[in-house]
């Protein structure tokens, strides 16, 4: 008779998370994961095959998570700004994952028409991608320096974020 699992994919993956956020990049090992888990490390290779896949898996169900924020969102193009810097304050490490690894392209196709279709509702069918990709990129880049520390002239952050995103919401709807 087989032995009985003792931990879920789902498990596995929840746990690479944690261990991401507290320890960065280097804190997501198979030996970590399963100890969180409470298996032995080869356990694990009966449901991840290396750690490479488990950290596109973490990297996945990171933009899972973020989509689902996204789509619980209002929808407007502020609404989606709001949300994905306040992700990225929840889930510094997991937010900086996304960008270093590859997740699958249907979790980030998802996520892709959520914001396609709030930058299309203001500059138009004809340039909703375009649009998608200018807020995407502003909204990157703006939390990623905030999250490095990089803003260091004073004044007030969150009063720049929503100059920025009132800025391009303006200029989109012309």
């Amino acid at each position: 008779m087989p032995t009985p699992d003792r931990t879920s994919y789902a498990a596995i993956v929840e746990a690479g998370r944690q261990l991401l956020e507290e320890g960065g990049p280097a804190g997501v090992t198979m030996q970590r994961v399963a100890e969180r888990v409470g298996v032995r490390a080869p356990s694990l290779y009966k449901r991840v095959r290396d750690r490479e896949a488990l950290v596109s898996a973490v990297a996945a169900a990171t933009v899972a998570d973020l989509t689902e924020r996204l789509e619980a969102s209002d929808g407007s193009l502020e609404g989606l700004a709001r949300t994905y810097r306040s992700f990225a304050h929840d889930r510094p490490e997991g937010f900086r994952l996304m960008f270093a690894t590859a997740a699958p392209q249907e979790v980030l196709d998802r996520v892709g028409v959520t914001v396609v279709r709030s930058a299309g509702g203001l500059a138009g069918a004809d340039h909703a991608l375009d649009a998608a990709r200018l807020v995407t990129a502003w909204a990157t880049g703006f939390v990623q320096m905030e999250l490095a520390g990089a803003f260091r002239l004073g004044g007030d952050i969150d009063a720049a974020f929503t100059f920025g995103i009132e800025t391009l919401r303006r200029g989109l709807a012309r």
